[in-house]
């Protein structure tokens, strides 16, 4: 009983506005992370700390740095108003997490602290005139945080007090080394520091050397990603990437994966691929297009950006293409699963990318050997009937179609934008011209694909799946009864005594 009470938030000295706003986000205890890294930031050392995903990193660092700014407002001499906490990270989408989470856990002290979010580069004029105010707490990314800087709407050297770099490990790979070190130049020489990184790879070690003075570093003794009994991952071998595509569309068109799935590619182009061929079998999917500012963005497909965002209750992640780096898988894989929720990683491998393969199993084992990635083998013969309709859609989905796609996007974001309303009002006939422009066919949608005739479902199957058909709406306390009889539909089905594959089967 003793050693439970000793990691309660209540033994850490916080401010009682602090406890309060915990107990009101329902916190109680402390995540490995926060029970190790606050009691430290709070004596004032420099940090350097791993954590996966979701382990709760965020209230790590704003818990001691929103107590050491109210403290200094309660017992140290009165002091002009100033920066002086100051959070990086490498996304627009990171920075208003980041934010909101402070301004969550300042609530019952708003007043004493303030919090301004400066990463969206079109409010550059309203973000100097909040920063002109000088908040105690300033998010961004480096690039923005330097264009402030240089444009002298904020000034750290004299104030800055506390440091932090979230998401370390994807500062570099996103392009902002040369922002980086360009911004250390604009700060103290004395402030306290935090590292916090779901992986510790040399870009992390190379910002150890920049940032921190003697830190602790905290590699917690915990998986870099939830265990079995919370993330379920597995790895489907697929002869040719037209096998790729038609297991997914058995995966999606039979709901054998249910709710609400994340699927990664390695680039935009293959992102537009997907999405136009998944279109010709009415699966709604959007594309998460880093081209666009993040209103126009969706929350289905594309790697680059969704590494550093959080999804809410996304029940599987599927990697479409091989994730390039053990990194990149683990932050792909950390989309789902977080805080209690199960999730499932799915992830698509060619016989050429099984060398790779193994080098991710190699880091996310560790010294524990076992399998990871448990393998799946679909029985291909048993969706066979469906490869014609997915050549049909393939061959719909053309170079141009893929282009045009992209096309039709921007032009509903300029035709949208806020920031060419004047213009357009200056230049109507522009704004006519690209409304009246040549329409746009990204690819031909035919009908009959989105229907599933039911000699086309596995027979396993047929009574359990009709894609096509509206189903009724249940009570509630049948819906319940009904969730408590399902299986993970990855693993298995059974129907009549008969086991539909795919069948988990570890190596």
């Amino acid at each position: 009983m003793e050693d439970s009470e000793a990691l309660g938030f209540e033994h850490m000295g916080l401010d009682p506005r602090l406890l309060q706003a915990v107990t009101d986000l329902g916190w109680s205890r402390p995540t490995l992370i926060q029970e190790k890294a606050i009691p430290l930031a709070l004596e004032g050392k420099d940090l350097l700390a791993r954590a996966r995903t979701g382990s709760g990193k965020t209230a790590a660092y704003a818990i001691p740095m929103l107590q050491l700014l109210l403290h200094r407002k309660a017992t140290g001499p009165v002091v002009e108003q100033a920066v002086r906490g100051l959070v990086l990270v490498p996304t627009k989408e990171l920075a208003r997490q980041a934010q909101s989470m402070i301004q969550q856990l300042a609530t019952y002290c708003a007043r004493d602290v303030r919090v301004a979010n400066v990463s969206a580069a079109e409010d550059s004029v309203s973000q100097r005139a909040v920063l002109m105010e000088k908040p105690d707490v300033v998010v961004g990314t480096p690039s923005r945080i330097l264009s402030h800087l240089q444009q002298d709407s904020l000034k750290l050297r004299d104030s800055l007090e506390l440091l932090v770099v979230d998401e370390a490990d994807l500062l570099f790979s996103f392009g902002f080394e040369e922002e980086l070190k360009s911004l250390l130049c604009h700060l103290p020489r004395i402030y306290q520091a935090f590292l916090m990184s779901a992986t510790f790879n040399e870009d992390v070690q190379a910002l150890k050397e920049l940032i921190l003075h003697n830190p602790v570093t905290l590699k917690l003794q915990e998986s870099q990603l939830p265990g079995p009994d919370q993330l379920q991952q597995f790895q489907v071998i697929c002869e040719t990437e037209e096998d790729k595509f038609l297991l997914l569309y058995a995966l999606l068109k039979l709901s054998l994966i249910r709710g609400k799935s994340l699927l990664f590619v390695n680039t935009l182009e293959r992102s537009y691929r997907l999405r136009l061929f998944l279109e010709q079998f009415s699966i709604p999917t959007c594309v998460l297009n880093g081209e666009l500012p993040l209103r126009s963005r969706a929350s289905d497909l594309e790697a680059g950006v969704a590494r550093g965002i959080d999804f809410h209750h996304v029940s599987a992640v599927l990697n479409f293409d091989l994730p390039p780096t053990p990194e990149a898988y683990i932050h792909r894989a950390g989309r789902t699963a977080r805080a209690n929720n199960p999730g499932i990683v799915l992830t698509f491998v060619l016989p050429t990318e099984q060398f790779h393969l193994g080098k991710i199993e190699e880091l996310l084992s560790g010294e524990n050997r076992g399998p990871i990635l448990l393998p799946y083998q679909f029985r291909m013969e048993e969706i066979e009937g469906f490869r014609y309709r997915c050549r049909d859609a393939m061959r719909s989905v053309t170079k141009q179609a893929i282009r045009e796609a992209r096309l039709k996007e921007i032009k509903e974001e300029l035709l949208h934008s806020e920031k060419l309303k004047t213009y357009f009002e200056d230049n109507p006939r522009d704004l006519q011209l690209l409304r009246h422009d040549l329409p746009l066919h990204p690819a031909v949608v035919k009908p009959h694909l989105g229907h599933v005739p039911d000699y086309l479902v596995p027979p396993a199957l047929r009574g359990l799946v009709r894609p096509h058909k509206k189903r009724k709406k249940l009570s509630s306390s049948c819906r319940k009864a009904k969730r408590a009889k399902s299986q993970n539909p990855l693993r298995s089905f059974k129907h009549k005594g008969k086991k539909f594959r795919p069948t988990a089967k570890p190596s």
